[in-house]
């Protein structure tokens, strides 16, 4: 059976309610120093962050010429659509579809210089576990990892495997970074990676989240 796509109409207005309820979000980070010493010396760099996360940390970092690592799902669709109005480019796959094919082409954008956004406990979980793709890509494509969390005073969750967080209008929101770190060759190499990106998302998640939960379920 195939999917049917959404009608273009339906993407157009997802794209920009998503655009006006992001705008209104009061934004402030936490150690935004550390990615500014990657990003200032030109380096390609991967940004790391768990699924539920990525709406936030797309709008904070937009315009900025990354690409995403994107589901060849029906819901990547709509992502394509929002990321892409602000600036992103995509590299469509996930570890079910595409695998090898979004792993070559975010290794190809990190050689040519550019950065990349990975969720590596996406496209559809386990949450919050570290998958070894992103590790893998960055060490192939010689990037910088940089771990990143947000979180929001005021939020929708929705009843999704992620627990995906849409930040209510005019929320506050922080977003945390945690510290850049290099992928050594090799198997252990690798092995090494995955743990320091383990470690850097929790200090991440930490930093960034709110004393008390204020999000809201919903269907």
């Amino acid at each position: 059976m195939t999917t049917r796509r959404p009608p273009a109409a339906a993407r157009v207005a997802a794209r920009l309610t998503m655009r006006m309820l992001a705008a209104s979000w009061r934004v402030r980070t936490v150690h935004e120093e550390r990615w500014r010493a990657v990003y200032d010396t030109g380096r390609p760099h991967v940004f790391m962050c768990w699924h539920e996360a990525m709406l936030p940390l797309l709008w904070r970092h937009r315009g900025q010429g990354i690409a995403i690592v994107v589901s060849e799902a029906l819901e990547g669709d709509y992502l394509v659509d929002f990321a892409g109005s602000i600036g992103y480019r995509a590299v469509r796959g996930s570890s079910h579809r595409g695998a090898m094919r979004a792993l070559l082409g975010a290794v190809k954008e990190l050689r040519a210089g550019h950065s990349v956004a990975f969720t590596p406990d996406g496209p559809t979980g386990p949450h919050r576990q570290v998958k070894p793709g992103v590790v893998a890509a960055a060490q192939r494509g010689e990037a910088v990892i940089v771990p990143l969390h947000a979180d929001a005073g005021r939020a929708w969750r929705l009843r999704s495997w992620d627990r995906m967080m849409i930040p209510k209008p005019f929320a506050p929101v922080r977003i945390a970074y945690g510290q850049p770190f290099v992928v050594a060759a090799g198997k252990a190499g690798l092995s090494q990676g995955v743990e320091r990106a383990r470690a850097g998302l929790e200090d991440a998640f930490r930093m960034a989240a709110w004393p008390e939960d204020g999000a809201t379920p919903t269907g």
